[in-house]
């Protein structure tokens, strides 16, 4: 599909801000020059391309009191098959994927409150019969915003914010009003004119009151933004590297803020270790080839004096949507 630069424009809206009004199509068009009805068919026309993949919220899992974990397994390459249709059917699994290393599966996994997520990737690497298996809990996010600008120079956008955050299990105080919202809107907004409307009556509360508690949920950091989620390959970013670095303590903060400030780094965490995985820093680097992924990796390397690090990159993508977190 040819994104001319009113797509382009609309993507990079789409992705920075969406607006929670009552009329959100219109808003967007209104900025971009266009009608509504024109915005709402460009944006069918991406989705059908497969460049947009849905637009919701992306919800801050452990305030919802969620667990949450990157798993690594080692997979002989004839079960690889195997375990793709169970990364992609289990409902916890954001994002799965093979990548070019010995230990070659990668995937998000989040469970509720009273789950054990150490019996749930137990039970997963039992399905898909690994060799090898372990967690990688965050310890420090320093950056989590996902951005393709297009247009201009077509570098991802650096974050707004790049303060470094522990993570810890901190379950927010939700309202059973807040609950239903959060319950309602975890889905793929529809194209019509006022999407939000079916859903504020579902929810029992007329629309401005819905929209209301979206907006607070937003502001207290519930909901970390309301966005649509791009197909990085569709857009010309096809290379997908999760650079690793072994760091000392006492230069984590600081190289992951250097990491968090790069336009190219969408996810930096700093990262719990075990015998089987000495590198503590990751940052998702994503370019146009994999050596522009690489030479963004030797510059860091140059400029903090590190050496040790891994690059792996993606060559399956399994899965890749938000999970729909039931509260």
């Amino acid at each position: 599909m040819r994104l001319d630069h009113i797509n382009q424009g609309l993507l990079n809206l789409l992705q920075a801000e969406f607006p929670l009004t009552s009329k959100p199509y219109a808003d967007l068009g209104s900025g971009l020059g266009i009608s509504e009805q024109e915005a709402i068919g460009r944006i069918a026309q991406l989705k059908a391309a497969g460049i947009i993949r849905q637009i919701g919220p992306v919800l801050d899992a452990r305030n919802l009191g969620y667990k949450t974990t990157l798993v690594a397994m080692r997979v002989a390459e004839e079960q690889i098959d195997r375990a793709a249709p169970l990364i992609v059917k289990h409902p916890g699994i954001s994002h799965g994927y093979e990548r070019g290393h010995y230990y070659n599966l990668w995937f998000t996994l989040a469970v509720p409150a009273d789950g054990n997520i150490k019996a749930e990737m137990t039970g997963l690497a039992e399905a898909i019969r690994a060799e090898a298996f372990f967690a990688l809990p965050a310890v420090r996010l320093f950056k989590l915003r996902v951005h393709f600008a297009l247009g201009g120079n077509g570098q991802a956008e650096a974050a707004r914010n790049n303060s470094s955050t522990g993570v810890r299990q901190q379950r927010a105080r939700l309202t059973p009003a807040e609950r239903t919202v959060i319950n309602e809107l975890q889905q793929d907004l529809p194209l019509v004119a006022q999407p939000f409307a079916d859903m504020s009556a579902h929810s029992g509360m007329d629309e401005e009151e819905f929209l209301g508690r979206c907006q607070s949920l937003l502001s207290r950091g519930i909901i970390r933004r309301f966005s649509a989620a791009v197909n990085h390959r569709k857009v010309g970013f096809t290379a997908n590297g999760m650079a690793c670095w072994i760091v000392p303590p006492e230069k984590v903060e600081a190289v992951g803020q250097k990491l968090a400030s790069l336009r190219q780094v969408s996810h930096c965490y700093e990262r719990k270790t075990n015998p089987l995985w000495r590198y503590n820093l990751f940052a998702m680097i994503h370019a146009k080839t994999r050596e522009e992924c690489q030479q963004v990796a030797a510059k860091v390397c140059a400029e903090t004096g590190l050496t040790d690090y891994v690059m792996l990159f993606s060559t399956r993508e399994f899965k890749k949507t938000r999970v729909k977190y039931l509260v």
